[in-house]
């Protein structure tokens, strides 16, 4: 428990899954007391990877807020189109008028797995609008309302950041981004007392990996588990990460533990990735 979190406020965006990493960064984010503002695609969509709906999404919300006592709000936001940024901003400003942390954690990929050359050009430009302009995007019209308290913002990247993976440029690229853009915010936004750092979790069981090693069971003729299996193995300490692991290294960058930290980029990935 961080006790310097309670009574603060926090976006978190990419939220609205019940079993992904956005939600139990919400969730551990209402434990320590934070009201939470849970953000996501909830419009219909062909992404298999997408939130769900409104309901859903306002469910996960309602829950936190029975379970933790915290005020909780669901905003639907499509990162990739300004006017939905705003709109969000605008309905967060109106029901909580400031914010202390930033999640940006929205991600999703398209056209996988393809080599570069072979991309599908539109699948490419989707996937870097989400996962770095959507932070710009949402990092824009949020920080106005965290400068005149400071606060910390917390950007998800990924281990694919860092080591680039086979078929999948365009997320890597994107989160290469993200970790530069990370370190250019948090040294613009440091004289507002915002820190801005960004975490590269490895490979976490959630929705999106299980869709992952299904996908790679069926262009290898394997199956899930065996590429689950595979993995581990690469893995030093031998298993996949969980949700609420990097759920907990969020709350630490939100809090006052973390205080002189502001501009890095942390792994969090079981031993896989030992690089800076």
């Amino acid at each position: 428990m961080y006790e310097d979190l309670k009574g603060k406020t926090a976006l978190i965006t990419g939220a609205g899954k019940e079993m992904g990493i956005g939600y139990a960064i919400a969730r551990r984010l209402a434990t320590d007391g934070v009201h939470t503002i849970l953000a996501d695609l909830t419009e219909k969509t062909t992404d298999p990877l997408a939130a769900g709906d409104q309901d859903t999404l306002a469910r996960l919300a309602a829950d936190l807020s029975d379970t933790y006592g915290v005020k909780t709000l669901a905003v639907d936001l499509d990162v990739t189109r300004t006017a939905s940024v705003e709109k969000m901003a605008r309905t967060v400003k109106k029901t909580f008028n400031r914010i202390d942390i930033l999640c940006n954690n929205a991600g999703t990929v398209f056209g996988v797995p393809n080599a570069v050359h072979s991309y599908d050009e539109d699948a490419w430009m989707r996937t870097i609008d989400v996962n770095l302009h959507g932070v710009f995007r949402v990092s824009k019209a949020m920080v106005p309302l965290m400068s005149d308290t400071g606060g910390s913002i917390i950007n998800s990247a990924s281990q694919a950041a860092k080591a680039p993976p086979l078929f999948n440029g365009a997320y890597a690229a994107a989160k290469a981004g993200v970790l530069m853009l990370t370190k250019v915010m948090a040294r613009e936004l440091a004289g507002d007392g915002i820190r801005v750092n960004a975490i590269c979790p490895g490979v976490i069981m959630t929705d999106f990996t299980k869709w992952r090693f299904d996908l790679e069971a069926t262009f290898l003729d394997s199956t899930p588990e065996e590429r689950i299996d595979l993995k581990c193995g690469e893995i030093p300490l031998g298993r996949l990460g969980t949700a609420d692991e990097v759920a907990s290294l969020v709350a630490f960058l939100a809090s006052s533990a973390s205080s002189y930290m502001t501009g890095q980029a942390l792994n969090i990935t079981g031993g896989q990735m030992m690089a800076v």
